[in-house]
């Protein structure tokens, strides 16, 4: 199930106020994204990856202590590779979303703000490290636990980090049309923090970079047209 996402610009990076700022989320800056995309409502889910591992023939990643046997289909799959998610994707008829595109849709049109709902954290609102309210789950929490975000995407902070298309960069200051990282790199960029973050890592401008990857790495999916149109 996708949601459409419209086009239009938003600032990205580091918000004003923000004091856990990093350096790799400067300069904030002027994006504009020319054309709007469809994105998956959750994170893609051990149900959809099974059905996909059996129809294309490839294997499911081990299963995790956090998810024995893979045997809770309705929480998102993890460990899973770029190149594993990136297949996925493409599979589905779509792709991994740019960070600039992953960072607009998950602000959901609330501009300015540290978290996707406001600027203080809250555990009504995300699964991140320990439990308390809403966040009632020691490591993954099966996707839709949450409220959705303004464009209806749930779970854009929190339980699992979700893998980009980006290579690793750092942001340069000018305005950006339909930015899509480098070409080349060392490190994929993936957002959003996972079950296993400290609050700060659930921040909309936080980057995680890797080249690995594990039970606290999922992904979710974006098509530049929906199947039909």
């Amino acid at each position: 199930e996708y949601a459409w996402i419209p086009a239009g610009s938003f600032e990205m990076g580091c918000v004003e106020g923000d004091r856990e700022c990093r350096d790799e989320e400067k300069p904030r800056r002027q994006v504009t994204l020319s054309k709007g995309f469809w994105m998956s409502r959750t994170e893609v889910t051990v149900q959809a990856y099974r059905r996909y591992a059996r129809e294309a023939k490839v294997s499911l990643p081990k299963a995790t202590d956090a998810n024995p046997k893979w045997r809770f289909t309705d929480h998102p799959i993890t460990r899973t590779s770029w190149e594993e998610s990136d297949a996925y994707c493409r599979w589905a008829g779509g792709r991994l979303p740019t960070e600039a595109e992953w960072e607009y849709a998950a602000r959901g049109g609330l501009e300015g703000r540290i978290y996707p709902w406001a600027d203080q954290v809250d555990r009504d609102q995300a699964n991140f490290k320990g439990k308390r309210a809403n966040d009632r789950w020691d490591f993954t929490a099966p996707v839709r636990s949450f409220d959705p975000n303004g464009f209806g995407l749930y779970e854009m902070a929190g339980n699992v980090w979700e893998w980009t298309a980006d290579w690793y960069a750092p942001y340069s200051s000018a305005e950006a049309v339909d930015p899509a990282g480098p070409p080349t790199g060392k490190e994929r960029v993936l957002r959003g923090g996972s079950w296993h973050s400290s609050e700060d890592h659930l921040r909309v401008s936080m980057r995680h970079m890797s080249d690995s990857f594990g039970n606290v790495m999922g992904f979710r999916c974006v098509l530049d047209a929906f199947p039909g149109e």
